[in-house]
């Protein structure tokens, strides 16, 4: 005899509702092509124009003319100067706002997200005001031989506004999901606020950190209104590569204007494949964690690591 089986089936039950194959091939269809007309053909007509007239045209294009050298360089140093002010900006940012609750912790929220909702000319504008001769500081920092517009320190306080919010942004739904529960035995273990950082905290946000620090730097290489404002668009002195781009295509330079904005391309597509990375190495932490058992081992190797460099923690 067969045995009957247990399953029964609800002739009422809903099915999955799947859209018809038109609709789908449609979709698909709109989103290939509205990212090849707006994305990918740009982006290959930067490289086709850059190499036009010849590899050798495109190297001579970036490293003869002065001015050119100049803009690349001045772009290496601002960018990592605001990255690293972001970092650290970011992270105490993070720690303060998931760890504690204060009067005003929203204002300070609302006011990281500040730049995202300014336009970067207004920043630039407001800098000027601040900073320039006929503005509120501008007497004393003549009169003290400090100079921050049309110089470095303008370029880096212009571009650190505009991408605060990047690490702290990123950190701060990591923190708050995590806790503070590991931090918390890392200090009744007699841990320093250092290794209590290095070995609980950083080692939980590194993947987040990471990401903020890879978008921020992203952006400041490609900053353009706020820095256009503060920096006078002096050629040889505070030109940036997007400020250099806009003046050699000003000039009917093309060959040159392209090379330049082909280095801010690789840049935009060397953050994308490092930001698919990150996304893949979180993902892979995430099932990790959640396997079971799992996120205790972490825990108690993070705590044996920390117990090492403890003095007196084994006892």
């Amino acid at each position: 005899m067969k045995a009957k089986s247990n399953l029964t089936v609800v002739s009422g039950a809903p099915r999955p509702r799947q859209d018809p194959w038109i609709v789908r091939i449609g979709l698909i269809t709109a989103a290939v092509l509205s990212i090849s007309l707006l994305i990918v053909l740009p982006i290959v007509n930067v490289f086709f124009q850059a190499f036009e007239k010849g590899v050798s045209s495109y190297f001579s294009s970036l490293y003869s003319d002065p001015d050119t050298r100049h803009a690349i360089m001045l772009t290496l140093i601002v960018a990592p100067i605001s990255v690293a002010l972001n970092t650290v900006f970011g992270v105490a940012a993070a720690w303060t706002i998931s760890r504690f609750r204060f009067w005003g912790r929203g204002l300070l929220i609302t006011l990281i997200d500040l730049p995202f909702s300014v336009s970067p000319v207004v920043v630039g504008l407001s800098f000027v005001l601040l900073f320039g001769l006929q503005g509120y500081f501008g007497v004393w920092l003549k009169d003290h031989h400090v100079k921050i517009l049309f110089a470095i320190p303008g370029l880096v306080l212009a571009t650190t506004f505009v991408t605060l919010p990047f690490v702290a942004r990123e950190l701060i739904p990591v923190m708050e999901a995590q806790g503070a529960d590991e931090e918390i035995a890392a200090t009744s273990l007699g841990a320093s606020g250092w290794q209590t950082f290095w070995w609980v905290t950083f080692s939980n946000i590194r993947s987040g950190l990471m990401y903020g620090i890879i978008l921020c730097n992203a952006r400041a290489m490609g900053e353009f209104g706020a820095v256009y404002v503060v920096s006078g668009h002096i050629a040889g002195q505070t030109d940036t590569m997007p400020l250099r781009v806009e003046k050699l295509f000003q000039e009917y330079n093309n060959s040159g204007s392209f090379a330049v904005a082909s280095l801010l391309s690789v840049v935009a597509l060397g953050t994308l494949f490092l930001k698919t990375l990150l996304e893949r190495r979180i993902q892979s932490e995430r099932a990790v964690a959640a396997a079971p058992g799992e996120g205790k081992e972490l825990l108690v190797s993070n705590t044996a690591g920390l117990a090492s460099q403890t003095p007196g923690a084994a006892a």
